[in-house]
């Protein structure tokens, strides 16, 4: 009996020991795995035209020998602007050819994705805001599997929404409201993030036109965010990040530089990265900065 009742004593101290040793091992499982942060060296740069490409840019594979795009505000159609869709974000393309353009507007309770198909049919797909959501339509980031689209919101935040890629996930319709699938829930805070790429399945490479530099320790960061798993629409993904590097401020004028959009072509390995000069030097030295692996 002595024996008996000591373990009896002894279970609600085990039982909380196992629920300890899973709660840890549910903890590692929704982690992203631990990586080594890339280092992406300056290779070169190209003059950004302020009108055309001061907000984003995407390589496109399908068809081949396709140029790269660029967006801007003298990108956006007078059929789309006359709606009141003022603003395109940085675009992105998945493998197979769809392109995507982020617009947004200054008022309603929308963002709108417009898509052009690999035969050059364009469609628009429209995301009513979800509570709490930011109006703001900066980016896209399509998955490599082209099944899943990431997208963000601006100011300070910790999340990245995930979408069924427009135009290619079946789920999605050109007549229906494109939904929010799940989000990224990321472990330290981000600000102004004005785009994102994949380079693998499950990481991300951003640039943030964060001017304070509080978060990080620098502004205008180059970011890393690594995925727990693969976007899949079905479940929240929890995702890590790291400032590898400020990101080039030079111009002939000083004042407030701008991170814009960026683009990674896994065909060379490339990077490129929009930065926007300060003042009248916007017209005249406003870079795409290319960078390598390395």
């Amino acid at each position: 009996m002595p024996l008996r009742s000591a373990g009896h004593r002894c279970r609600p101290a085990l039982t909380a020991l196992i629920a300890a040793a899973t709660a840890a091992v549910l903890a590692l499982t929704a982690a992203p795995p631990a990586a080594a942060a890339d280092t992406w060296t300056e290779v070169g740069s190209d003059r950004a035209d302020p009108l055309t490409e001061s907000q984003g840019l995407t390589s496109v594979e399908i068809p081949a020998g396709s140029p790269n795009r660029y967006t801007g505000i003298g990108t956006i159609p007078l059929g789309v602007s006359s709606r009141g869709w003022n603003h395109v974000g940085d675009p992105d393309a998945s493998y197979d050819g769809h392109y995507v353009e982020p617009y947004q507007r200054d008022s309603g309770g929308a963002k709108m994705f417009r898509v052009k198909a690999p035969d050059g049919t364009w469609s628009e797909y429209v995301h009513p805001l979800g509570s709490g959501e930011a109006l703001n339509n900066s980016w896209v980031a399509i998955s490599p599997d082209g099944q899943w689209m990431l997208s963000g919101e601006w100011g300070t935040m910790t999340r990245l929404l995930v979408f069924p890629t427009p135009g290619v996930n079946p789920a999605t319709s050109p007549s229906a409201n494109l939904p929010q699938a799940a989000t990224v829930r990321l472990d330290h805070a981000v600000r102004d993030v004005q785009g994102c790429d994949f380079v693998t399945a499950t990481r991300l490479l951003c640039s943030s036109d964060d001017p304070e530099g509080s978060l990080f320790g620098l502004t205008k960061p180059l970011l890393q965010i690594d995925l727990a798993a693969a976007p899949n629409g079905t479940a929240d993904v929890a995702g890590h990040v790291t400032a590898l590097r400020q990101l080039p401020l030079r111009s002939g004028c000083s004042g407030s530089f701008e991170a814009e959009g960026i683009d990674y072509d896994r065909r060379t390995g490339t990077l490129r990265i929009i930065v926007v000069s300060p003042g009248f030097c916007v017209l005249t030295d406003s870079k795409t900065y290319r960078f390598t692996r390395g």
